[in-house]
């Protein structure tokens, strides 16, 4: 096929970080979309429930987005859909499992009949608009999920989104390597490919040798077997079933999305769990302990989920009993791993005993290592390549792998979110920058939450406030009483039973002599004195009143 027209991909999101992945594909006028998920806040952006992509760039071209392709139905390529869908109705396009977890994420989020959804097959192909999308399998920790190859009249595409080369997945169904080598044999003008695990030598172990580790944990337990995942990782799921039946108990499940996504992966054939296994958390509850598995979420240690409740003490449902194992079945995202720590110190505080990836292989990666990239590569021999799916740390040491097994390193193109990049003819460049942030979702609060309002609440956390309240004649500017101080979080009572006397009568100095302009002038006044004597910079607030 001779190659003209210019494709563009717009990464949205998931380029520097891990999270929130959405790419978006333009040609002859109109935009593809593959994926649309959140991100995890990191320990310091306070107060911040997740984070979705900034899409402004498609905000103005809504008529022009001819489809949405979800890869597969994990919270960080399938959680902003519902906020996505209000801005952008595009019709959407997903494998049966996804398109069940979208419906559920849609209803959850009173988003349902919003867009049109389309099912879509590994295997098969369609045509969305100029974009000619061949769908194919493969392999991650969640059944259903597909790679792309998007073609059009500037050339091929392969984009694989999140994957691993697992020989003996816990679905029966691998990588499907043969269409990988058809795309090779075609040409393939572009790979895309998931940088997780670009730091990790080898390969990533299968899911079967979770198996035996969770038989171990089963054999052990003296009580309740409670077990926290993701409600995405349906093979988990399926695992923590297959090992409950295996040890003569009946197992129950905590938390209304875990709930959720078990009924509609039961419903579509993705999980095998007989209804005999399967009881209500309130019988579970009454049965002897040793005859238990509590299926939850909070392996992130989430001070909201049904883990992070229990660790705490403040979980209404059920607490925690002596004998009760607490297996965490997954990996920390980065930037977690603090919380984690804390929630797994605060459950053995609370008595129970607690199985971590450290401690047995109860969690295996769902991202390809080093030597399946490398593999990936070889098979596929793109011309360009693009890593996507990680950290900037992570980007580069992809792109390092493509140069080792022999793609030149002037066609190895790393970007961050908003980068675009230009497929034109037979050559690649770079084309302008869009805007690529974070969209922080705080409640019912989206996109008005900003970096600055971030470090005001960092600030607020880490030095505390200083509230001023000033009443000054209207006439010749002079206070009428004392200032009215109040402070939280700075200092200690006795400390500041000691300080505030100084602070007031150093503002009625600076009020009285007539050396000030505005609350501000004052505040910044405070500030300095405040410092000079403390080393810390508490947020100063003053409010003022003319009488």
């Amino acid at each position: 096929m001779s190659k003209h027209g210019k494709l563009k991909i717009i990464p949205l999101g998931g380029l520097g970080e891990v999270g929130k992945n959405m790419t978006a594909y333009e040609f002859q006028n109109q935009i593809l979309v593959v994926d649309a998920g959140i991100m995890f806040p990191h320990n310091d952006m306070m107060g911040i429930d997740y984070i979705i992509p900034d899409f402004e760039y498609l905000l103005d071209k809504t008529d022009k987005v001819v489809g949405i392709i979800i890869t597969h139905g994990h919270e960080d390529h399938i959680g902003a859909i519902h906020h996505l869908v209000r801005e952008v109705p595009a019709p959407i396009y997903a494998t049966p499992l996804t398109r069940g977890l979208i419906e559920v994420k849609l209803a959850r989020n009173n988003a349902s009949g919003l867009v049109q959804l389309n099912t879509i097959e590994a295997g098969k192909s369609a045509k969305i608009g100029p974009f000619e999308v061949e769908f194919f399998h493969i392999c991650h920790s969640i059944p259903d999920a597909v790679g792309l190859g998007i073609t059009t009249s500037a050339g091929l595409v392969v984009h694989m989104s999140d994957f691993k080369f697992d020989q003996t997945p816990v679905d029966g169904w691998p990588t499907d390597f043969a269409k990988l080598a058809e795309f090779s044999k075609r040409g393939v003008d572009i790979l895309l490919a998931d940088s997780t695990n670009a730091e990790r030598p080898g390969w990533t172990p299968s899911e079967k040798i979770i198996g035996p580790a969770f038989d171990k944990v089963f054999t052990e337990a003296p009580g309740r077997v409670i077990v926290a995942t993701f409600a995405s990782l349906i093979s988990r799921i399926q695992q923590v079933a297959d090992a409950t039946a295996r040890h003569g108990r009946k197992m129950a499940l905590a938390g209304s999305s875990m709930i959720d996504n078990v009924k509609i992966a039961r419903k579509l054939g993705y999980l095998d769990i007989p209804d005999e296994l399967l009881v209500p958390i309130e019988q579970a509850l009454q049965m002897q302990d040793h005859k238990v598995t509590i299926m939850c979420t909070g392996s992130q240690g989430e001070p909201s989920s049904i883990v992070g409740r229990l660790s705490a003490g403040t979980n209404r449902q059920f607490d925690l009993k002596p004998n009760d194992t607490v297996v965490l079945s997954s990996h920390p995202i980065p930037g977690n791993e603090e919380t984690i720590s804390k929630t797994i110190n605060r459950l053995l505080r609370r008595g129970a005993n607690v199985i971590y990836d450290a401690i047995l292989p109860i969690h295996v990666s769902g991202h390809a290592s080093q030597e399946e990239l490398k593999l990936l590569l070889n098979m596929v021999k793109p011309k360009y390549f693009i890593p996507i799916h990680g950290e900037l740390r992570q980007l580069k040491r992809h792109g390092q792998l493509a140069v080792e097994v022999g793609i030149p390193k002037e066609n190895v193109i790393v970007v961050e979110n908003g980068q675009i990049v230009e497929l034109s003819g037979k050559n690649i460049r770079l084309g302008e920058r869009i805007p690529g942030g974070y969209v922080f979702v705080d409640g019912q609060s989206i996109g008005e939450v900003d970096f600055s309002v971030m470090r005001e609440r960092e600030q607020l956390a880490r030095n505390g406030i200083f509230l001023i309240d000033i009443s000054v004649d209207k006439f010749n500017g002079k206070l009428l009483h004392e200032p009215e101080i109040i402070t939280r979080g700075f200092v200690s009572q006795e400390e500041a039973e000691e300080l505030l006397p100084e602070v007031r009568k150093h503002i009625m100095d600076v009020v009285n002599d007539g050396g000030w302009d505005s609350e501000k002038d004052i505040a910044n006044t405070v500030k300095s004195y405040l410092y000079e004597y403390t080393k810390r910079r508490p947020m100063v607030l003053v409010t003022l009143s003319k009488s």
